[in-house]
């Protein structure tokens, strides 16, 4: 029997994915972790505790979940304990990476608009802070996800693969913990960082302009200013982090919520049904999100550019001079 289309767009796309996406991540943190790339320890930390979280998603969703399922259904990794485990992991590591972007992105708003805050927040120690806890919560809060699951098949004594419990979504706490984290991920991060990037260039507005006019620019002279070009930057930055985020999780988003006021459930299993193919485009978006980030550094940081093309020169001439 034939697959259905976005069945077979998938078994497609998550292999190119991961082909191209752990590599990025991969060169994206060794060269963070150098610290060469003339960013703040701040966030250099932030990008660094992204890439991982990135990385982990790719591994557990797009790996261990979306290609094994396509391509290997019945290996050790579909043993029910182990599915449970993974998926687990695979909801901690997407929230992690949610609400890391949040914190980077209000780490940006303090830093541009609350100048007496900026001193005390936005410093190395605060940001390590920040990502232990945002971790340790995401890790936490994904917990009751290893007991959302029963096997989907018995096969010879052994439970195999994972299946919604038919109680999920009847039982009370079950449905309260489906709204809770929906309302946690992704539905308050994005509000959240709708609410940071609007208030931080409506205050690079105003503040440009009031330094234009401070600096005799307001008759349309043109002077070199160090003190905006650097917010500038800054704000490209954040804007293209925070903005992929919003665009590649927006069809996501409102599936989500399409769910909590509809009879229709979540993984819906006609996959030729129009919300199913809605709902599985929205995840094919998300997951493209994990590997953008490092074309954003490649695209807005120079620095981060040459330390790119270096790491890419560097094996090659390694191979070039053993090949003498």
């Amino acid at each position: 029997m034939e697959q259905p289309v976005i069945i077979q767009i998938e078994n497609i796309y998550y292999p190119i994915l991961a082909i191209v996406g752990i590599p990025a991540n991969l060169m994206t943190i060794v060269i963070l972790a150098h610290g060469r790339c003339e960013l703040s320890k701040c966030i250099n930390r932030y990008l660094l505790a992204m890439a991982v979280a990135d990385l982990m998603i790719l591994i557990f969703d797009v790996v261990l979940y979306e290609i094994k399922d396509a391509y290997f259904p019945y290996s050790f990794l579909n043993y029910t304990p182990i599915c449970c485990l993974n998926l687990a992991l695979l909801f901690a590591s997407t929230d992690c990476s949610v609400w890391l972007t949040v914190a980077f992105t209000y780490d940006r708003f303090v830093a541009i608009c609350c100048q007496k805050l900026r001193r005390n927040y936005c410093t190395a120690k605060t940001a390590t802070a920040v990502i232990v806890v945002v971790c340790t919560l995401s890790v936490l809060e994904s917990v009751p996800i290893y007991f959302v699951y029963e096997p989907r098949e018995i096969i010879d004594s052994i439970p195999w693969s994972c299946y919604v419990k038919s109680s999920f979504y009847m039982l009370p706490a079950w449905v309260a913990f489906l709204w809770l984290e929906t309302i946690i991920t992704p539905f308050v991060p994005f509000l959240l960082i709708l609410l940071f990037n609007v208030l931080t260039i409506r205050h690079i507005l105003l503040a440009n302009r009031v330094r234009k006019e401070l600096l005799g620019h307001k008759n349309g002279e043109n002077h070199n200013d160090p003190e905006m070009e650097n917010r500038r930057k800054s704000v490209i930055l954040l804007l293209a982090i925070s903005g992929s985020f919003i665009i590649l999780w927006m069809l996501a988003l409102i599936c989500n919520v399409y769910v909590q006021f509809t009879d229709i459930q979540f993984l819906e299993a006609n996959y030729n049904a129009p919300f199913a193919i809605a709902e599985q485009s929205g995840y094919i978006l998300r997951t493209l999100s994990c590997c953008t980030n490092t074309f954003i550094y490649a695209v807005s940081q120079s620095k981060f550019r040459d330390e790119l093309k270096n790491m890419i020169k560097h094996p090659l001439t390694v191979i070039i001079c053993s090949s003498k």
